[in-house]
């Protein structure tokens, strides 16, 4: 089995889980924030539906440097609607996924480099990039979004598990 095939359902199951729960995000809730210091609720969930894209440029070129004037945009994205929001995320997943389903395994094994500015922020295997940038960043982000959603008293979807609001 490639390194790729034992990466693919769990990818899968996070997607999937992730929509569910962006699917809830209320649009009327976009701009709230638990703390002045913490992402407006639509962002949030708009970098969410980004991180996904990431999987992309992680096999298709050897380093990313967001400092660059030509990758300023890829770094944010502003929240319009929920409808929008699951778009983006679905298209967004559709190519990481076909990304990931190619890569041999010799690719995964390559260092790839994330820059800021021309320094360098990490340089890892693309294998555990993709863990730990896509995936556990997704995870991180997605669980900071259910206690916003709680906090707006949103019914939360199983994630792993029962929810308080989804039984069974």
């Amino acid at each position: 089995m490639s390194i790729a095939e034992t990466l693919l359902p769990e990818f899968d199951h996070e997607m999937a889980t992730t929509r569910r729960l962006l699917e809830r995000v209320p649009e009327a809730d976009a701009q709230w924030r638990p703390h002045p210091k913490s992402y407006a609720l639509g962002d949030l969930a708009a970098h969410i539906a980004r991180i996904p894209m990431w999987g992309r440029f992680v096999f298709e070129q050897p380093e990313l440097d967001l400092g660059a004037p030509a990758n300023a945009a890829l770094a944010r994205a502003s929240f319009t609607t929920t409808a929008e929001l699951v778009n983006r995320l679905d298209a967004n997943v559709r190519e990481a996924r076909a990304a990931l389903a190619t890569a041999p395994d010799e690719a995964m094994r390559t260092k790839w480099a994330l820059k800021n500015g021309g320094t360098t922020v990490f340089s890892l295997p693309r294998a555990a990039v993709f863990r730990a940038f896509i995936m556990s960043h997704m995870i991180h982000h997605r669980g900071q979004l259910s206690v916003y959603l709680r906090l707006r008293d949103v019914a939360l979807p199983s994630i792993y598990g029962p929810t308080a609001d989804e039984r069974g």
